[in-house]
């Protein structure tokens, strides 16, 4: 007979073993070790082994509450990103629930420290990496200090010109573009004396990047003409409808050669690191990270059995790489095929909130293929190597059920966007439907801010009923790429609606500074209540498009003109009706708006410095071809327009033509005071941004922006 204090003790032993078994709850510590239970005594020390376990639990039965895998306070290495399959669904009464500890911030870090710098002298640091040339690990990014460092460029800032382009198609094929072609790229020969220094190595490792219109192409340069002051490039052929030409601008880097400024670094292939130290840093307070991993979650499910319900809380998730392909990057809009660091597909009730994604080479979020009823709601992204969050997928499946719908994107902060791939967009829909988009701040980004629809023209579009509304969108473009709006939209759209937004200062480098932008065959949009202001080209341009109404908006203060169309089609294009269009420089009108088939009543037209024409004609000549028969020249009353006050000191104008005044401070995030200080805009970028619109405008305004013809105008006094 065994005594009863050994039995006691064996009890004790294997009491832990079952409590861990039928816990609902895993830890997860900084100093925590996969062997542990996962307790707060023993916890985890990765998100991977904390899902294993719960995977383990939620097999064994049905669990009646959630499963939560909570991360205490502290930095973690994420040497993989976390994967979720199938077998990681939670239900709705047991969620799978991975957060941070209440009242702590929890860290996951795809990227780790480099110490060991060394003075090479007095203006450049060196620190040995062997991982880069023992296991050819060549990483593109670098962050000090918590900030993304400038890989060494030339120029420094800002680009050089483009001369000229000549093409050799190699193979046309079959598509629109050719599929291999050589580019001989003639550039400024002082420009393109940085070349002259290359070694052998420069022309398999520095890229020249490309901007021209609203892309940017990628390249590696494997040849280089002194003689012609020419580089050669090669890959697919340049697109006919927006090819590199003498308007396009470029910069170079990643070579030895650029390394030339403080703050820039540059890597070898033989593992030495370099870096030119700023003011004030010195070895010992300055701390180097370079990425890892390239993605933080993996989320994929199959089309039988998707991820369901699946929660994320107030995670901050940092420094990802991307390494660029061999053959470069060939343009593509919105950097449509570049990847996430969080990625969904086959998925459904999937909630990121709270959570913080920064330091990244691509896009923060894709929900792909297959997934609806997800929500990122509360998160920052900052400091992006692409763009904010991308919904659905750019190729139409042939089953409709494969289509992703349903996704909210509320209460966010995107901003400082498009480190690696400026044409990215700071939330873009592409084929899918029923999505909301609402409430987000989305600012200092180099293309559009926001965009739904991924078919060009009147073909099958499933982008449907998607709601963009109460974002504020500002400080777009600062006169780098074109063709770019603050809400981009493409194709049939029926049931879509943009409404309630506020969006200003979007300053392109030519054409296409917008604010609400209908491009090539949009239908089926309801515009409505917002406030645009402070554009480049116009505050509402269509390209061409059918049935959609814009009414009830206020266009004020754009640069070149208010209102613009470009495409003349038999079909109505646009209903125009009860908006106040305010404006003291540039023309009212612009391309084809005089000669577009459109409805247009009920408006209000003013320039406080001026008469106005409509595309040449007087007001009263302008009303005899049946457009705005009921519509004002009259002062709408607005507080203070110059300090972008457009709220209205009286109703008397706006009850004159229907117009139902709408409170504008409600667009972008809302909350606590701490997240609505969070979201405020750098006063500083918005100066910098101030001061290149007016160095810009300077240079690039022509005799052809100024107004072709002013009547002299009576206001009306109501």
């Amino acid at each position: 007979m065994k005594k009863p204090y050994i039995l006691i003790s064996l009890i004790l032993l294997i009491l832990p073993g079952i409590n861990q078994l039928h816990a609902q709850t895993f830890y997860l510590s900084p100093s925590g070790n996969n062997a542990n239970a996962g307790t707060p005594e023993q916890p985890l020390s990765s998100l991977n082994a904390a899902v294993s376990k719960a995977r383990e639990l939620r097999i064994k039965g049905e669990l009646d509450k959630p499963v939560e895998i909570i991360a205490l306070g502290g930095e973690y290495f994420m040497m993989q990103p976390l994967e979720l399959n199938s077998d990681d669904s939670g239900t709705e009464g047991s969620p799978l629930i991975i957060r941070s500890e209440p009242g702590k911030k929890a860290v996951f870090r795809g990227g780790i420290n480099v110490t060991g710098f060394e003075k090479v002298n007095e203006t450049l640091w060196r620190a040995y990496i062997p991982n880069v040339a023992l296991y050819d690990y060549y990483f593109e990014q670098l962050y000090v200090n918590g900030k993304r460092a400038t890989r060494a460029r030339t120029p420094d800032k800002g680009f050089f010109q483009v001369k000229g382009v000549s093409e050799t198609i190699i193979d046309k094929g079959e598509g629109r573009s050719p599929e291999a072609a050589v580019q001989k790229i003639f550039l400024d020969s002082a420009d393109a004396s940085c070349f002259n220094t290359f070694r052998q190595q420069d022309y398999a490792d520095a890229l020249v990047t490309f901007y021209h219109n609203w892309d940017n192409t990628r390249k590696h340069i494997f040849h280089f003409s002194s003689k012609e002051s020419a580089i050669f490039t090669a890959g697919e052929g340049m697109k006919p409808w927006n090819p590199i030409n003498n308007k396009s601008r470029w910069f170079a880097d990643n070579f030895m050669g650029a390394l030339d400024t403080p703050g820039e670094w540059f890597l070898e292939r033989s593992g030495y690191l370099y870096y030119i130290p700023e003011k004030g840093q010195t070895t010992a307070n300055t701390i180097f990270t370079i990425p890892v991993i390239k993605e933080f979650v993996v989320i994929k499910g199959t089309r039988e059995k998707p991820v369901r319900n699946v929660r994320f809380e107030n995670l901050d998730l940092e420094v990802a790489a991307y390494h660029t392909p061999s053959q470069g990057n060939e343009p593509a809009q919105a950097a449509a095929p570049v990847s996430a660091v969080i990625t969904l597909d086959n998925a459904e009730n999937i909630i990121f909130t709270g959570c913080e994604i920064s330091h990244t080479g691509t896009y923060a979020f894709w929900f792909r293929r297959n997934v609806e009823n997800c929500t990122v709601q509360r998160c920052y992204m900052h400091d992006l190597g692409a763009g904010g969050v991308k919904i659905g997928e750019t190729i139409i499946r042939e089953d409709s059920a494969e289509v992703t719908s349903h996704i909210t994107v509320d209460n966010n902060i995107i901003r400082d966007a498009g480190h690696v791939f400026p044409c990215a967009v700071g939330i873009i829909i592409f084929n899918a439907s029923d999505n909301r988009i609402t409430h987000n701040e989305i600012a200092d980004l180099r293309y559009s801010g926001i965009s739904a629809g991924w078919v060009w023209g009147y073909a099958y579009s499933p982008s449907k009923r998607n709601k963009i509304e109460f974002n504020h969108i500002h400080h777009l473009g600062w006169g780098e790429l074109c063709d770019m709006g603050g809400v981009y939209t493409l194709g049939a759209s029926e049931g879509t609606t943009v409404s309630n937004n506020v969006i200003h200062h979007v300053y392109s480098f030519d054409y296409g500074g917008w604010g609400l932008y209908t491009d090539e065959g949009s239908y089926g949009i309801v515009e409505e209540n917002n406030l645009v202001y402070r554009c480049k080209n116009s505050g509402f341009h269509q390209h061409y498009g059918k049935g959609n109404i814009i009414r009830n908006n206020i266009f004020a203060l754009n640069i070149r003109a208010q209102l613009q169309a470009t495409r003349i089609e038999e079909h109505k294009s646009i209903t125009f009706t009860n908006n106040i269009v305010y404006f003291d420089q540039g023309t009212l009108l612009s391309s084809n708006w005089h000669k577009f088939n459109l409805s247009s009543d009920y408006n209000c037209y003013y320039n406080p410095v001026s008469g106005i024409s409509f595309a040449g004609q007087s007001f009263d000549e302008w009303k005899k071809s049946g457009k705005d028969v009921h519509s004002v020249i009259a002062d709408p009353l607005f507080i203070d327009p110059a300090s972008s006050d457009f709220h209205l000191k009286k109703l008397t104008v706006a009850k004159k033509i229907g117009f139902k005044p709408f409170d504008y401070s409600q667009a972008g995030v809302y909350g606590d005071e701490e997240w609505k200080k969070l979201a405020a805009f750098d006063p500083r970028l918005a100066a910098e941004f101030d001061s290149t619109v007016e160095r810009l405008e300077s240079i690039y305004l022509r005799p052809a922006f100024l107004p072709d013809k002013v009547f002299p105008f009576t206001v009306i006094a109501y």
